[in-house]
């Protein structure tokens, strides 16, 4: 018998289309983000409700930060560590979990909002989990939370914005140039080292922590603050 723990909640997405990347009027969007441009997600997709917890994480790899909570998201996994977790998973439950594309990971997180965040304009401190304010006054409480501290966006996701930075599946592109429209892993020309991170951080500001945000690590990078969270189309 399977373990509950062992599948981590999802919640489907549904097909639609949206603006990817710069918000208008939003001061702290960077030529990163731009251009912005139309995405369709073709069809439905399932997201995680919630990162990656430790406790889902432990079972895959039962060394991984034993006596951390069980509640808060797995954190110290490097990109090609998540993408193993998904396909350990897919063996496990006979359905197929990846990582999200990009563009799924943004078209999710807006959840149907236009502005910086899922919220609005603005995010305070009871919205998400982030270190310090724009005038470096800190706001909150400095670690990682347990999985729904925080209010859901429009579609029932968590931790969206801000506790952990997540993986995504896809390659650093400098800018939007020439980006896929259909919501697709858009792969980059050094996907063997510059892998993507989407959401934020417990340790971040606030507009580190926008729908249209984007950075990249090195692939094999470990830190205590960046996860992942699963997709899957059925």
């Amino acid at each position: 018998m399977i373990c509950k723990i062992e599948i981590p909640p999802m919640v489907e997405i549904p097909a639609g289309n949206f603006m990817m990347g710069e918000t208008v009027d939003d001061k702290f969007a960077g030529q990163t983000e731009r251009p912005a441009h139309r995405v369709t997600i073709p069809r439905p997709f399932s997201l995680g409700r919630f990162p990656v917890t430790c406790g889902e994480y432990r079972l895959f790899e039962p060394g991984c930060a034993p006596d951390e909570n069980a509640r808060i998201p797995a954190v110290n996994v490097t990109w090609d560590e998540a993408a193993a977790y998904c396909e350990w998973l897919s063996g496990k439950i006979g359905r197929t979990y990846r990582l999200p594309s990009e563009a799924e990971w943004e078209y999710a997180c807006r959840a149907g909002s236009r502005e910086p965040f899922a919220w609005g304009a603005e995010i305070t401190a009871g919205n998400a989990n982030y270190l310090h304010d724009e005038h470096c006054v800190r706001v909150g409480p400095g670690r990682r939370t347990e999985r729904g501290a925080y209010p859901p966006n429009a579609f029932g996701l968590y931790d969206m914005h801000g506790n952990v930075c997540e993986w995504v599946a896809d390659g650093w592109h400098p800018d939007y140039d020439n980006a896929p429209g259909d919501g697709s892993v858009w792969h980059g020309p050094d996907d063997e080292y510059r892998r993507l991170i989407r959401g934020g951080a417990w340790d971040y500001m606030p507009r580190l922590l926008r729908s249209a945000w984007r950075d990249w690590l090195p692939r094999e990078t470990r830190r205590d603050n960046v996860g992942f969270r699963l997709a899957s189309h059925g």
